[in-house]
């Protein structure tokens, strides 16, 4: 089976860095495009619930940071899979649960395999693959390619 059209999630971690350029060199070696995908997780309920503690700014602060980390994270990838000549576009999105939005992305974008690291910027949650790669694993609607 040939795949036209490759999701490949990435937070900018080494492992997530690997899983970019195996997607692109199969992207181009099928003749497919992909979509680079970067989820910001929402800040922390408990750090917004400090009220006076913390300054009204610091929460913006942090989510402007967050939205230029995504930024320069999608920059990187998204050279990566130029410079190889492979058709590609990104999305950030937030929100909770970073497996959900990975598979609403899937059906979004009409991806037909995902390509993902075997963990991220987390380290290894369990002893094989980080908790959200499991979630996809088992969730997803099209194969997922696990690059360790």
């Amino acid at each position: 089976m040939a795949y036209a059209h490759l999701l490949v999630p990435t937070d900018g971690s080494e492992a997530s860095q690997k899983a970019v350029i195996q997607a692109v060199e199969l992207a181009r070696s099928l003749g497919s495009r992909i979509t680079l995908l970067h989820v910001r997780e929402n800040v922390a309920l408990a750090l917004v619930g400090m009220g006076e503690m913390v300054e009204p700014t610091t929460i913006e602060t942090l989510l402007q940071a967050a939205r230029d980390d995504s930024t320069r994270i999608l920059a990187e990838a998204r050279a990566v899979a130029e410079q190889a000549g492979v058709p590609v576009t990104t999305e950030s999105s937030s929100g909770d649960g970073v497996h959900s939005i990975i598979l609403e992305a899937v059906e979004r974008f009409g991806c037909d395999l995902i390509v993902m690291a075997s963990h991220g910027r987390r380290g290894l949650i369990s002893l094989l693959l980080g908790s959200e790669t499991q979630r996809v694993l088992v969730q997803a609607p099209c194969p997922v390619l696990v690059v360790r």
